[in-house]
């Protein structure tokens, strides 16, 4: 029946697909593009042809000059503060084959020498969309698309580098997840590429349904759903039904990767034609899931825990980096892999900076999770983080957390209260917003004089950095926009820094 949790799996007997990837090895040494023709990016986008022979050769496809390569073509993307247009002379300097600008014919554009291959294009956001798709459509690869409201980052970057020991991988950079990144990523896949993996993003609703058509996904993972993007989203019931339109896009003879965990389990299960496989960390549902972690115990250089009975030993810590590894994981048993040839890879992890990264400063360690904040990634820090050793304060700077909505106060206060009752002995809050966060956390009991505001980051930064002393524990926490880093930087500056490890939100 639709939604219902399925029974344990025997791994060993595990039927193999038509995509299996066993016994494929990674080739080594240099790749080489798959070029394709000017036609074809006329063709797929419908840009107007203007100069320039059409049947030249592409080997790639650049957005930015700085990074363009020879025989790429130079796509001018657009925006509210910036005109690729006014690139288009430096990308032929680059050694650009091809232009596709801004624009239609009988509009003032920029001077290109006659002989250059030039189309026009009114939107070449949409087109270089479209020109992703058509690319998609070439490829024959297995591609894994990765989305949830926590941990996509990270999960994808556990993937790759797990997969990476055996083949050739491409995956999204950084956090390429929207309808600009997605493209990049699938035009990055080379003629050798035997897998792709693609990050999907979502502020408003539709947005994983349209790239999740783009990408033609072998196989779907939702990470987690929680109360991200609300501000466009609407509430989280709407952030369900988004994450879910990428299950819904998974062919039936793909697979679906779910957090056996996560409330939601149910519904995303339903949307689902696929096989789904599911991990899990709690017992409520851990003798229904594929992937099991028990016995977690946590320690300065990671994480140990048991993998259906298996000790597994991870560089990354807290529960949610064992979610994301068992995601990660439950993609290489969907693919035929067997864990035997990825778990040794699991040392060699690392999450990646300003994600729950740990830096020992002169005594005062600090937790440097400043990449970006919501309420489910601040509970899975601070359960972390209350977890570690105390040898002195634990303090926690808490900046905004931003695109909740209408929910915006109400989310504040709850993680405030949340943060009383974890055993912070001092709080310090940055922002406007983190205001309600303190309300919250006054109600539940915390001591006023523990409690400190300051309106933005550098404020913060000059402060705590200052009143840190020997023993103390320091987690850094709130969305992008806020910039906590510089709460970071003022402790490096004025500290000899030694990283100890790495964990990640």
């Amino acid at each position: 029946m639709a939604g219902r949790r399925q029974g344990p799996r025997d791994l060993a007997a595990r039927p193999r697909t038509a995509y299996s990837l066993r016994g494929q090895e990674g080739r080594r040494g240099g790749a080489s593009v798959r070029p394709f023709r000017f036609q074809d990016v006329l063709d797929c986008t419908g840009a107007a042809h203007r100069s320039g022979a059409a049947d030249l050769e592409i080997l790639g496809v650049s957005t930015d000059t700085r990074t363009l390569r020879e025989g790429d073509l130079f796509l001018a993307l657009s925006g509210p503060n910036f005109d690729g247009n006014r690139f288009a002379m430096r990308a032929i300097e680059a050694g650009a084959a091809a232009l596709l600008l801004a624009g239609r014919e009988g509009e003032n554009l920029p001077e290109i020498p006659d002989e250059m291959p030039l189309a026009l294009h009114p939107e070449p956001r949409r087109a270089f969309g479209d020109l992703g798709a058509w690319y998609r459509s070439t490829l024959t690869m297995p591609l894994i698309a990765i989305t949830g409201s926590c941990g996509k980052t990270t999960t994808k970057n556990i993937l790759g580098h797990l997969l990476g020991g055996r083949m050739r991988v491409v995956a999204s950079p950084s956090s390429f997840n929207n309808d600009i990144g997605v493209p990049h990523t699938l035009l990055s896949a080379e003629s050798d590429t035997q897998i792709l993996i693609c990050e999907l993003g979502s502020n408003n609703p539709g947005e994983i349904a349209a790239l999740a058509r783009l990408v033609r996904p072998t196989a779907g993972v939702v990470t987690n759903v929680g109360a991200v993007h609300l501000e466009g989203l609407g509430s989280l019931e709407g952030v369900v039904l988004e994450k879910g339109d990428l299950l819904s896009i998974v062919p039936p003879d793909g697979f679906c990767v779910l957090n056996a965990d996560g409330p939601f389990f149910n519904e995303l299960h339903a949307r689902s034609s696929a096989r789904v496989l599911s991990f899990s960390v709690e017992a409520s549902a851990r003798e229904e899931s594929d992937l099991n972690a028990t016995e977690l115990h946590f320690h300065p250089g990671g994480t140990r825990f048991l993998l259906n009975e298996r000790e597994i030993e991870s560089p990354l810590l807290g529960t949610h980096n064992v979610h994301n590894l068992l995601a990660a994981l439950c993609v290489c048993l969907g693919l035929d892999i067997p864990l035997d040839d990825v778990i040794p890879r699991i040392g060699g992890l690392s999450a990646g900076p300003r994600r729950l990264e740990r830096i020992e400063l002169e005594g005062v360690t600090i937790f440097d999770d400043s990449y970006n904040s919501n309420p489910e990634a601040l509970r899975a820090a601070l359960q972390t983080f209350s977890r570690g050793e105390k040898t002195g304060r634990r303090v926690l700077v808490l900046g905004d957390m931003l695109e909740l909505g209408a929910l915006t106060a109400e989310l504040h206060h709850r993680m405030g209260a949340e943060v009383a009752e974890s055993g912070i002995d001092l709080l310090v809050l940055v922002g406007d917003l983190a205001k309600a966060a303190g309300s919250g956390a006054s109600e539940k009991g915390f001591s006023s004089d523990a409690l400190l505001h300051f309106s933005d980051a550098d404020q913060a930064a000059e402060a705590v950095s200052r009143w840190a002393r020997a023993g103390d524990s320091v987690l850094v926490k709130g969305s992008r926009g806020i910039g906590l880093e510089k709460v970071v930087e003022a402790f490096r500056e004025q500290r000899d820094p030694r990283p100890l490890g790495q964990a990640s939100s």
